[in-house]
C-alpha cells in the first residue's frame, strides 16, 4: 500500500507493539517531510498556504495525495529499476484495458512506462 502509506490513509495498524513503534516513526518521519515540502511550496508559492492549510495537526493530507499523484509513476520507476528484475512482469495483465491488455514485457512496467495497474499496493507483491 506505498500509495495509501504516503497519502496517509493506511499504516496497517499494529501487529505488536514494536511493529506499532515502526509505523509511528514511519508516520512522523512522513510528517516532517511532507512539512518540509508545504514550507518550500508556501515560500516559492503564497497561494498554496490556503490551498494546503493543515487543521489535522501537521498531517498535510492534501499535500500528500497531490504529491502522490504527481509522482506515483516515478516513485514505481525507482522500485522497479534494478536489472535484476529485467524479465519479470507483474503477474496480471494490466497494461492496457480489457481485451487489449497485457502483462508487462520488462521490469514490471507497461511499454509506454505506465505503472501497470490502478491499484497502489501492487509493490508488495514484487
Amino acid at each position: 500500500d506505498t500509495g495509501d502509506i504516503i497519502r496517509g490513509k493506511d499504516l496497517f495498524i499494529g501487529y505488536d507493539e514494536k511493529e506499532e513503534k515502526r509505523r509511528d516513526k514511519l508516520e512522523k518521519s512522513l510528517k516532517t517531510i511532507f512539512g518540509n515540502i508545504y514550507n518550500n511550496l508556501v515560500r516559492e508559492k503564497p497561494q498554496a498556504k490556503e490551498h494546503y492549510q493543515d487543521e489535522n495537526g501537521g498531517n498535510y493530507y492534501k499535500l500528500r495525495e497531490d504529491w502522490w499523484t504527481l509522482n506515483r509513476k516515478k516513485v514505481w520507476k525507482a522500485m522497479t529499476c534494478d536489472d535484476r528484475l529485467r524479465g519479470n512482469a507483474y503477474f496480471h495483465a494490466t497494461c492496457g484495458r480489457g481485451r487489449d491488455a497485457t502483462l508487462t514485457p520488462s521490469q514490471c512496467r507497461c511499454v509506454i512506462g505506465d505503472v501497470p495497474t490502478y491499484f497502489d499496493y501492487v509493490p508488495q507483491y514484487l
